[in-house]
């Protein structure tokens, strides 16, 4: 009796801390693709052309911001550990290396997407209108990387030590910040001239510079657990420097390549015309919607069990990881129901031609089940699997099963064979599904359970 009270007391424990963690981060989660959300629905009032060019366009972003989660990620595999021990100061460390890379990634994406929109833009459509709208979209929304970049690291960097209802508080703003913004500049509100795509732009920028602001003000004023030292900027530490690159580079990579992949299919799509786009904007919003939960799940075991490696306590992290893969199951089965019942509505609400709605009809039944593969997956590998320091397994599983099976076998189908668009989607969406036996296995020998603090 005592010890199934007690088991009773640590289940509890267990499950009040995941929905102590999971809740914030999943409202972010679902505030982030809110601000995704608006651009969608305002700029699909405003027609098909608008929404595939910033569709498009914003996959720039969108491998810049993979390059923020890659490299934060990896900083967390060492950060989690060093909050275990109480080590903030090596924690301080470690941000300021990851501030480094990430402004500097940011600056030369800017760059790029001022000097040569046109250029990026027909890396994912030959349609030029669709480019057109795609340009005007870069030339005002690249000067938010930089901003992007701040704020990325810093809000993901302190959610290993237990920090993450700021995040939320900073993108509900943006998020608000954000409505209002696309709704004036989008289509002329308060004797604004209607701007189009730009609009969207110029929502986004100032969004995020009240982003910036409010985490300037929390990290000097709020947070007295690790603070942002100018001087970490340019920190020379050559063990912990090994650290980092041993643990952080594989996930940067592996987030890279990801994103290329993603961009990739978003060029394949691109070149099927733009009611296939916009219909895969759609579906990847209702996607992105679907996996709240499931992204704050495989965050909260990078934490807890980080730490619980950190602290020396392995046969705990071992019973959490077990957990962890169960709720992801649930979780992931409860994604793909809610993509199955919002579909009718989704459809209704969107100003889409009827080959586009044909195309999401069958875009949405693929994403019911890809999500069930992506909550599993995305729990092991970038949660269970980073929090102990098993990096390159990551890496190695995603880049080959993504580009060599579904981004190969998708161009193959589209541009040699000329299969039908519903077949081509799925192959674009099998590489979740084929990685679940792998992950699992993985996650079985316990290969990615060590202590990587010093």
């Amino acid at each position: 009796m005592i010890l199934k009270r007690n088991m009773s007391l640590e289940d509890k424990g267990f499950y009040s801390n995941v929905v102590r963690l999971v809740m914030p981060m999943a409202i972010q989660n679902l505030i982030n693709v809110g601000v995704t959300s608006t651009d969608v629905i305002m700029l699909g009032k405003v027609g098909e052309t608008a929404l595939s060019g910033v569709s498009l366009a914003n996959q720039v972003y969108f491998i810049l911001s993979l390059l923020f989660f890659g490299l934060t990620s990896g900083a967390c595999v060492l950060t989690a550990q060093y909050w275990g021990k109480k080590d903030t100061r090596t924690i301080e460390k470690v941000m300021g290396m990851s501030f480094r890379i990430s402004l500097l990634g940011a600056a030369v994406f800017t760059v790029a997407a001022l000097a040569f929109p046109g250029l990026l833009m027909r890396i994912f459509t030959a349609d030029k209108a669709v480019i057109e709208a795609g340009i005007s979209y870069l030339r005002i929304v690249a000067f938010s990387y930089m901003l992007s970049a701040f704020t990325n690291v810093y809000l993901n960097i302190i959610r290993s030590v237990e920090k993450v209802v700021i995040a939320t508080v900073v993108y509900g703003t943006s998020l608000v910040a954000n409505v209002i913004f696309n709704a004036i500049f989008i289509f002329g509100l308060l004797g604004v001239p209607a701007m189009g795509a730009a609009g969207a732009a110029l929502g986004t920028l100032l969004a995020r510079v009240i982003e910036v602001l409010i985490v300037v003000f929390y990290a000097v004023k709020m947070n007295d657990v690790v603070k942002i030292h100018i001087k970490d900027l340019f920190v020379k530490d050559k063990a912990l420097g090994k650290d980092f690159f041993t643990y952080a580079f594989p996930v940067l990579l592996n987030e890279l390549a990801w994103g290329a992949g993603m961009a990739a299919i978003s060029a394949i799509v691109g070149h099927l015309g733009s009611s296939v786009v916009a219909a895969h904007s759609v579906a990847q919003v209702c996607r992105q919607l679907s996996m709240v939960i499931g992204f704050g799940i495989s965050n909260a075991a990078a934490i807890m069990i980080g730490k619980a490696i950190g602290e020396k306590k392995e046969e705990l992290a071992r019973q959490y990881g077990k957990r962890f893969v169960k709720i992801a199951v649930i979780c992931g089965i409860g994604g793909g129901l809610l993509i199955l019942c919002i579909s009718p509505l989704v459809r209704s609400l969107l100003n889409l031609t009827p080959l586009a709605k044909s195309y999401l009809t069958a875009m949405m039944l693929i994403m019911s089940y890809y999500v069930v593969g992506q909550s599993v997956n995305t729990t092991m590998i970038v949660g269970i699997f980073r929090a102990g320091g098993d990096t390159r397994f990551g890496l190695i599983l995603d880049v080959s099963v993504m580009w060599l099976c579904s981004i190969a076998g998708a161009a193959i189908g589209a541009f040699v064979i000329g299969i039908p668009m519903p077949w081509i989607y799925i192959l674009l969406c099998s590489d979740e599904i084929i990685k679940i036996p792998f992950s699992v296995y993985r996650y079985r020998t316990y290969k990615w359970l060590k202590n990587v603090t010093r």
